[in-house]
């Protein structure tokens, strides 16, 4: 495992859940191609309600509309890495949100199994 520490990038993407690239859900897609250049972690989240642009409100209340809740891709890594990922990001993304800042990191390792697991409980 690749250590991160100090200052580094969060990269932050934001998109709609209906985004597809060649059938495949898009936030799937970046996903591997993050985890492919080797980047030290990423998360999907799946918002509950949220607008864009277009300032129609997406929301799980109004069934409808339910298709297109926000996804957010959180990823924090070195300059050069964020950078690199950023290059091959912008062929997969027609619309959405990107945006990048400083984050300094306190504490990235690896969780130990359980005491319960490592005894085969």
């Amino acid at each position: 495992m690749r250590g991160i520490k100090g200052e580094q990038v969060l990269l932050r993407i934001i998109l709609s859940e209906s985004r597809t690239h060649d059938d495949v859900p898009l936030h799937r897609v970046i996903l591997e191609m993050l985890r492919a250049e080797g980047l030290a972690g990423a998360t999907v989240l799946k918002g509950v309600a949220g607008y864009g642009h277009d300032r129609a409100v997406h929301t799980v209340a109004i069934e409808v509309a339910a298709l297109g809740l926000p996804v957010v891709i959180e990823v924090v890594d070195s300059p050069e890495r964020i950078d690199a990922a950023l290059a091959r990001l912008d062929g997969l993304m027609a619309g959405g949100v990107v945006t990048v800042e400083r984050a300094q990191v306190i504490r990235y390792t690896h969780t130990p199994p359980s005491r319960e697991a490592a005894q085969g409980s």
